[in-house]
């Protein structure tokens, strides 16, 4: 067994959260934390505080964590494959923010925030290449920043429409895992992107993948679209979720044995276009492995005793 497999016994059963980054709580038609928490508390379990350092927390999120809520971290401003990016004054707005919201673990795509230097506010989002060398860096880069905050730093498969590399992205993300010794962020909607981009089905080369990795799943809504007769599906992040991502979902939940939490990412629509898609996570998770037993609202007091 791997100390990773030892490790995940001691992270919290967060259960099924929202995200959010820095305005996000504030566009037009936004998810409103507040009812949400208040009329459906187990939708709202925990916070997956999206971060850019340079901007920091928005209010929503500093009311949030005053509150003693559970949070996690997802990065919005790293390459983890680039050593250049763990700059002294990184690590140290990375390690202030971490004190502020006393996260259960580091999380956030792996793929390239940005080209050249780390600009502020000027962040992108692309897939990694998918080699052996790269998964290599990645690892690298995962167990530096574990290292230096004392977190477990959960990599998650990035979106995109163009992939470059010899490995499936699960492939990819299963070495990036062994060579880290670390767990995975399942984005079901990033993968339905990748398998229908490369003509696979949803559930390709998941019968494969080591799930006893997987800590936390994502679920998002996405448009399909076509341009000049190229058909893509854009991340969209509405509570129109496609039938692949609840395939890939369903699948996942009932086989991965660590699964701690799941995100539904809807943070820029109503609460009432939302409910639907709360309530069919919440009936999947109900039949999954460390859902079985006590409800998340019982076991996610762990986090708050250790805080």
């Amino acid at each position: 067994m791997t100390d990773f497999l030892h490790r995940v016994a001691d992270l919290p059963i967060l259960g099924l959260g929202v995200s959010t980054e820095y305005g996000a709580a504030d566009a037009p038609g936004a998810l409103d934390l507040r009812r949400l928490r208040r009329e459906h508390p187990e939708f709202a379990r925990f916070l997956e505080v999206g971060v850019e350092t340079s901007k920091g927390l928005d209010p929503h999120t500093h009311e949030w964590v005053g509150e003693g809520r559970p949070t996690t971290y997802h990065f919005l401003d790293v390459n983890l494959d680039d050593p250049r990016d763990f700059t002294p004054a990184w690590l140290g707005e990375v390690r202030d923010i971490v004190s502020q919201i006393r996260p259960a673990w580091i999380c956030g795509d792996a793929g390239l925030w940005h080209f050249g230097r780390r600009q502020p506010g000027t962040m992108l989002l692309l897939p990694p290449v998918l080699t052996e060398t790269s998964a290599a860096a990645q690892a690298t880069g995962i167990v530096r920043l574990r290292e230096e905050t004392g977190l477990e730093v959960l990599p998650e498969n990035p979106p995109g429409h163009v992939f470059v590399g010899n490995l499936h992205m699960l492939d990819y993300f299963a070495r990036v895992c062994e060579h880290a010794d670390t767990g995975l962020v399942l984005d079901c909607a990033h993968l339905t992107i990748y398998q229908r981009a490369l003509g696979h089905a949803p559930l390709t080369a998941l019968d494969a993948f080591p799930l006893e990795r997987v800590v936390e799943i994502h679920i998002a809504g996405g448009r399909e679209a076509e341009v000049d007769g190229y058909a893509y599906v854009e991340d969209d992040h509405t509570p129109l979720v496609l039938p692949d991502t609840w395939e890939i979902f369903e699948y996942v939940a009932a086989r991965a044995p660590n699964l701690r939490a799941v995100i539904f990412e809807c943070e820029r629509n109503p609460v009432d276009d939302c409910l639907p898609g709360f309530e069919r996570i919440a009936r999947t998770l109900a039949t999954a492995p460390l859902f079985r037993g006590p409800a998340p609202s019982q076991t996610s007091t762990r986090l708050e005793a250790r805080a």
